[in-house]
Order: structure tokens, then C-alpha cells, then sequence
């Protein structure tokens, strides 16, 4: 087997339009979707500085089957340059961008492969000496809607067991819950075809789920939203003589998402807080000074200004100053090293020794005991909290953001709720003594 070097990347999703951020500047929303444009072009630049033999991409080049007239140029371009310099690329299409989508009539450059609705095989060779050194096999989604294990279709290319056999597929192997379930199949599926190496696609957190044979998922190249924290990019891929593999992650990304907590355990006034926040984001930017970082706050813990920040007025202001000195920094030096924050999430407490109601033999207790029974179960309609909801059902906002939130939402709201009711009762008690 000749040694030979290619780069694996998948999940593009060239122009992002970066849906549902609220309170963006005109200059940060640009910036933002320009990023899949960038990490794209420093792709290119990867391939070209570190002489790969081939590209593939698995999958979901483009956002959504109504692709952009920018984005197609865009990749274009990419596809001309890596032509250029005698790179050939090989692609898939996935759910995002499939072969029915409406796109532009082009000629492809001579070296660029894009596989039909139907797994075929190419025979790739290496660009210094021509020599033939691996079988990429692979096939693109004909429509968005493909639920069947499309894995096994798949089958190794005969009379070509000296080669490197790698495998696009653009699927959900064995069920992660983050992603739709399109070609779902399992690790088993994958090695019974033989392959030394799939490239996998859709699953936009880099992860590697085996390694003989190798099956990997590099990620997406660049995060699009808090769910997609961390460095994002491709992997450079070495294959030896002896076929063993090494794989090396290069980030791409331009912007960084990032979730992180502050707690106000010890903050005695807002100044405080605001002084922890700012120390946060001076760690984040030290830490990715390259690039834009993008940060969703947490408030944790328990402390005394629990109750000044439930308003919501000292994070709104604090949020307005803290976007405006960003704005501001990118607008004169440039968004390298500046951090803007996506919003603040209140998940912080008042201090209350909720442990020591919970072993009161008290009404209190007692509500406290049911409302952790509550946390621990699933709020279904036969629960306490079902019952409670039911009248709220048919009010149509009421129902569709209760219909519409995560299980997490369901307890984060339980749990502030249970903390409310306990502080009433407690200053009613309080009250109640005072005037007795």
C-alpha cells in the first residue's frame, strides 16, 4: 500500500443565515455569516499548503435545499482553485442539500466527483506520481427524507484489496439523539463492509466512534449555534505504508461558541456580578484570540442579588453595555479576540437552606418534598404539575411553548418555581411573626 494524505470534512452549511439571535449589530451579523464562507476558504488553503491527494466532503455543502445563489458561486470558486492545484474533491450530498434541490446548471471542474443516488466507487491516485492508492465509494441523498440504512448498499470494490478503501456516508449511526435519525445504521453495518475508513457526515460534533476500522465524524467546519460549542474545522488524514492511520484536527472556524457559568455565590451587589462577567470574557478572548467568540452566560448559584436580578433589568442592561463596547472594538480593530454575548441565562437562587425545608415537618417541606418528586419524574399529564397545567392547555401560546419545550425547560422552570413559592411562604411567615 503507498502512503498517501487527504482531508476529510463534512457539514458546511455555506451561508447559515444564523436564524433566531436576537439584538445582533449590523456589523456582527455580517460577520457572522461570512464565517462558513471563511472557514470554507481556509479549507482550500489547508489542502493546497499541506499537498493532499484528494478532498472529500461528506455531505450537507450547502444549508437548505433552497440554496443561495452566493453559496454556489461561493463553493465554485473552492472547487476551481482545488482544481487548479491538481486536488480532486469528492462529494456527497446529504438531508440539507440534496440531488433534487433546485441549483444552478454548472460544469463541474474536471477533478471535482459528486456521487449520484447510488453508491458507485472511484479509484483514486496520488498527485505526485499518478499512482493508483485508494476506492472512495459513495453515494448522495436523492431527497431530504431518507430513513433507510442506506450502509447497506455499500460493498468493497473487487479486485482492489491493495487499496485504501474509504466509505461517504452521510447518516446517524447507531442512533445519537442531537441529530434526525436519516440513514440511521450501526457500527456493526459499517465493518461488515470492509472498509478501512468512512467518512461520515451529520453529526456536527467531532467524534471518532472507532478506530478498526476507522469510522469518524469530523464535525461540522464552522459552529452555528450555542449547541455547537468549540473549536470546529476538518481532519488531515495520513494513511502509511502499512495502512495504519493518523488523523490531525485543524479548526477552520472564525467564529467560537461558547457555554459558560458565572455564579453569584459571592457577589453582594451587581457590581460584583458584573465584575465576574467581565473577567470571563477577558479568559475567553485570551483563549481564541484569533477569532469571534460568541458566549452564553449562565447565572449559578446562590446569593443575595438573586432577587435583584429575577426583574431581568440589571442582565438587559449590562447585556446592552457589554454588546456596545463589542460593537465598537470590532468596528476599529477588527473581530479577532472580541467576545459577544448571546444572552444570559438565569439559573441562579436566593439563599434559602432548601435542604433543611426539605426535612421539615412542615407544610413548606411537604411542598418541597412533592416538587422534587415532581423533578425527578416526567411531567405528564397524570402528574401534579399535568393536572395543574391542563387549564392553561387551551390557551394556544400557553400550549405551544409547553408542547415545544425540552424536558430540561420543563425542570429549570419546576425548580424556579418551587424556589418562588418557598420564599413567598417564608415572608409571609416572616410577616406573620412581625406583626404578632
Amino acid at each position: 500500500m503507498l502512503p498517501f494524505r487527504f482531508i476529510h470534512a463534512a457539514d458546511l452549511h455555506l451561508d447559515s443565515p444564523f436564524a433566531g439571535m436576537s439584538g445582533l449589530t449590523d456589523r456582527v451579523r455580517k460577520h457572522l455569516q461570512q464565517s462558513t464562507f471563511i472557514a470554507l476558504d481556509r479549507m482550500v488553503q489547508l489542502a493546497v499548503r499541506e499537498k493532499v491527494d484528494f478532498v472529500v466532503i461528506s455531505g450537507d455543502v450547502y444549508d437548505s435545499s433552497n440554496t443561495s445563489l452566493r453559496a454556489q458561486l461561493r463553493f465554485m470558486e473552492a472547487l476551481e482553485m482545488l482544481d487548479r492545484e491538481h486536488i480532486p474533491v469528492f462529494i456527497i450530498h446529504g438531508n440539507h442539500d440534496p440531488l433534487d434541490s433546485p441549483r444552478l446548471a454548472v460544469t463541474l471542474p474536471p477533478l471535482v466527483h459528486v456521487f449520484g443516488p447510488v453508491p458507485e466507487s472511484v479509484t483514486v491516485v496520488r498527485r505526485r506520481d499518478g499512482q493508483e492508492v485508494s476506492v472512495i465509494t459513495g453515494m448522495s441523498y436523492l431527497t431530504s427524507k431518507v430513513k433507510e440504512n442506506i450502509s447497506l448498499r455499500y460493498n468493497k470494490k473487487a479486485g482492489a484489496s491493495e487499496l485504501f478503501h474509504i466509505g461517504l456516508l452521510h447518516a446517524n449511526v447507531d442512533g445519537n439523539q442531537e441529530h434526525e435519525t436519516y440513514a440511521p445504521c450501526s457500527k456493526k453495518d459499517l465493518n461488515t463492509a470492509g472498509y478501512h475508513y468512512w467518512a461520515l457526515g451529520h453529526i456536527h460534533s467531532r467524534r471518532t466512534l472507532q478506530e478498526s476500522p476507522y469510522i469518524v465524524y469530523p464535525g461540522n467546519i464552522q459552529g452555528r449555534n450555542i449547541r455547537e460549542t468549540g473549536p470546529k474545522g476538518c481532519y488531515l488524514v495520513d494513511v502509511d505504508e502499512t495502512g495504519a492511520v493518523a488523523m490531525d484536527f485543524r479548526e477552520l472556524d472564525t467564529v467560537r461558541w461558547f457555554d459558560m457559568e458565572v455564579s453569584i455565590g459571592d457577589c453582594r451587589h451587581p457590581e460584583d456580578l458584573r465584575l465576574n462577567v467581565e473577567r470571563l470574557l477577558t479568559d475567553i478572548s485570551e483563549s481564541y484570540t484569533t477569532g469571534f467568540s460568541m458566549v452564553r452566560i449562565r447565572i449559578t448559584g446562590r446569593g443575595s442579588i438573586h432577587r435583584e436580578l429575577e426583574d431581568g433589568f440589571i442582565l438587559e442592561d449590562l447585556l446592552i453595555d457589554l454588546r456596545r463596547k463589542v460593537d465598537n472594538q470590532a468596528g476599529t480593530v477588527g473581530f479577532a479576540g472580541c467576545v459577544w454575548v448571546e444572552s444570559f441565562c438565569l439559573s441562579s437562587g436566593a439563599e434559602i437552606q432548601l435542604e433543611t425545608l426539605l426535612q421539615e415537618d412542615s407544610f413548606i417541606g411537604e411542598l418541597l418534598r412533592l416538587a422534587e418528586t415532581e423533578l425527578a419524574g416526567d411531567i405528564g399529564s397524570d402528574s401534579v404539575i399535568g393536572h395543574a397545567l391542563r387549564p392553561l392547555m387551551d390557551q394556544p401560546e400557553i400550549r405551544l411553548l409547553l408542547t415545544g419545550s425540552t424536558r430540561e425547560e420543563q425542570r429549570e422552570w419546576l425548580r424556579r418555581a418551587m424556589e418562588l413559592t418557598a420564599l413567598l411562604l417564608l415572608d409571609d411567615q416572616e410577616a406573620g411573626g412581625a406583626s404578632a
